[in-house]
């Protein structure tokens, strides 16, 4: 079952590799949608894909590159939509 999540990520996540990891795990895990730098010095991640793919994504989500700390994550499961044909970083 196809699914979309919209996350959105706080803590020291920018400026560490965040949005480059997460699209390269995007990719693997064959996830369409976006990943961008929020105003408020956070992160947020949409992303559409198998619900089994995206747990895992959101997994790794939670903790981030090894340089990154999360300190807090909102998750906001959804329907997808196929609003997205691939991943991208968005500044």
């Amino acid at each position: 079952m196809m699914k979309k999540i919209i996350a959105k990520i706080q803590g020291k996540v920018q400026g560490v590799g965040f949005r480059h990891h997460t699209y390269q795990l995007a990719q693997n895990l064959n996830l369409t949608g976006y990943v961008c730098n929020t105003a408020d010095g956070g992160v947020e991640v949409v992303a559409c894909g198998a619900e089994e793919n995206l747990k895992q994504f959101v997994d790794w989500l939670k903790h981030g590159p090894p340089s990154a700390q999360v300190e807090k994550i909102d998750i906001d499961w959804q329907e997808a939509e196929n609003e997205f044909d691939n991943f991208e970083i968005r500044n």
